[in-house]
């Protein structure tokens, strides 16, 4: 078996305001999950289409006893000029405008409303030398 990230949670103090950002910004689909126990604040979020490449993930409230902002993950954007407008537009900040990696694509990293970190990736397509 692959040791592979199969899913992606994020915290937040405000997990409405999240939702906007996330859905504005990236086109998500996060809904509530009614069928948790325990009492958890949780959130279901779909990043794309079944088949696709991709990982889904969640969302719960921050903690207030241990706040942390670890949410670091990187998304892969068709534009990356539209969307670090989109993330600005939408509440975040850019905390490392574009610059290429070489054989890669393009990158640029940011917060969300809550002050997790993200990364924004362009791929370019692989060029033999």
């Amino acid at each position: 078996m692959s040791q592979r990230v199969i899913h992606f949670e994020i915290q937040a103090d405000d997990p409405a305001r999240a939702k906007a950002f996330y859905e504005s910004t990236f086109g998500w689909k996060i809904d509530k999950w009614e069928g948790q126990s325990g009492g958890m604040d949780y959130w279901m979020i779909v990043t794309g289409k079944d088949g696709e490449p991709g990982i889904n993930g969640g969302m719960y409230k921050r903690p207030g006893d241990k706040p942390s902002h670890m949410y670091d993950c990187t998304v892969s954007v068709d534009n990356l000029d539209t969307a670090i407008e989109d993330v600005k537009k939408n509440g975040g900040m850019i905390t490392q405008g574009k610059m290429e990696i070489p054989g890669v694509g393009w990158f640029a990293r940011g917060t969300d409303p809550e002050g997790n970190i993200f990364g924004l990736m362009q791929p370019t397509a692989w060029q033999p030398h």
